[in-house]
């Protein structure tokens, strides 16, 4: 007998089935192949502060965290996590109770949803979502119903409609999952917006998972309101954090939660058999980076929107509608103001598919974060979070589309 024994069945489980090799292998790939300059991924292409990495050094050859680090984090790290919370918007957690170190935010979003949702539940998410966020919810059994993001051609911006979000809720959702600043589309939620969301959560007694990745990459007039910071909120809300977006070490894997004590317990059970633990000597680097002046932030923060302005600007030369974002390091824009000819009649997958040998570059097609793929059809997706220099070749290899 030679082989395996052939089945029926498929090997997937139903939950999963839906999800294959993620669009961002695809257009990397794409991108090796073509010798196009990607940006599609979010992912830096220089490293953070050397004080950071030369941390991460000493803990090394000082033998922290060489072998298992405790379970919840290092103790360095959940008190600096605590303290960054408390400088910048005045919130307190216990280091011991309220903290949760994670591998990165995505293990904090699947072991959250884990341990939250019971099959049947209905989580609402702002649509489009980070791409985690739909198979987290299908892994815990749940259902996803998106509330959509409408594209606001005037402000050029992305608007939250709040009587869609409030419609959304039924008698089974169990829990909100909301993201600001937001990934793809760069929009920060107004304080009036999270207000509303805060009291919406109160009135109908729901949780609600905040992911605030971005907290420090926020632009122009735009301010980060942490939802737990909201009258009712402190309870109810599940905070993620992550250290690879700050400091720019995105291999670190260094994420966190912050919650009540029961919340957080909850999280904590499920994450003990996901990863256990990780990232040892990262942990304590991370903690040490927390602690950096405002001067580091700021610095960081005035990096990125200059080349947010630059990129911007050159996709605005090559023909695209441009979404300018509030936060984040991603700039959505519309393909359809190309011409058909360009735009495959708004067909972003086609579009980023045959960018690479149009232009040189590579892009993500925003339709792969939506359930509604028909709404996000025409918006493609760069990140900015480049070197200088790549990203003005980039903007000289993208003129050739306004040719």
């Amino acid at each position: 007998m030679t082989g395996m024994t052939s089945t029926a069945r498929p090997f997937l489980n139903r939950r999963l089935a839906d999800f294959g090799t993620t669009i961002f292998a695809e257009m990397s790939a794409l991108a090796l192949r073509t010798g196009s300059i990607n940006l599609g991924q979010g992912f830096p292409d220089t490293d953070g502060p050397e004080e950071v990495r030369e941390a991460a050094v000493r803990a090394l050859r000082d033998g922290r965290g060489n072998q298992y680090p405790p379970g919840p984090g290092v103790p360095e790290l959940r008190t600096a996590i605590a303290g960054h919370q408390r400088r910048r918007y005045g919130l307190t957690f216990d280091p011991d109770t309220e903290v949760l170190v994670t591998v990165g935010a995505t293990e904090a979003i699947a072991a959250t949803l884990l341990a939250l949702l019971e099959p049947g539940d209905e989580v609402v998410a702002l649509e489009p979502y980070y791409d985690s966020y739909a198979a987290c919810i299908a892994m815990a059994g749940a259902a996803r119903v998106p509330v959509t993001l409408r594209p606001d051609p005037e402000q050029a911006r992305f608007r939250l409609d709040l009587d869609e979000l409030r419609d959304a809720v039924t008698d089974r959702t169990r829990l909100l999952l909301i993201n600001t600043p937001h990934n793809p589309t760069g929009t920060v939620l107004t304080r009036e917006e999270l207000t509303a969301v805060a009291e919406l959560a109160v009135e109908r007694d729901l949780l609600v998972v905040t992911d605030e990745v971005y907290e420090h990459l926020v632009f122009d007039e735009a301010e980060h309101v942490p939802l737990a910071t909201l009258p009712g909120m402190r309870d109810r809300t599940v905070t993620i954090g992550s250290a690879g977006k700050t400091f720019s070490f995105t291999g670190w894997k260094v994420g966190w939660v912050t919650a009540a004590p029961g919340l957080v317990s909850a999280v904590r059970a499920a994450k003990q058999y996901l990863t256990y633990v990780a990232s040892g000597p990262f942990q304590y680097a991370v903690a040490e980076a927390l602690a950096l002046p405002d001067t580091y932030f700021d610095g960081f923060r005035a990096d990125m929107l200059t080349k947010r302005d630059l990129l911007a600007a050159g996709l605005t030369e090559a023909g695209f509608a441009v979404y300018r974002p509030a936060g984040t390091y991603f700039i959505t824009a519309d393909i359809r103001p190309l011409g058909a000819a360009l735009s495959e009649k708004g067909d972003g997958f086609a579009f980023c598919r045959s960018l690479p040998e149009r232009a040189g570059v590579v892009a993500i097609p925003n339709a792969v974060f939506y359930d509604h793929r028909e709404a996000g059809a025409p918006f493609v997706r760069f990140a900015f979070c480049k070197r200088k220099t790549v990203l003005e070749e980039a903007v000289a290899r993208l003129k050739a589309l306004a040719g």
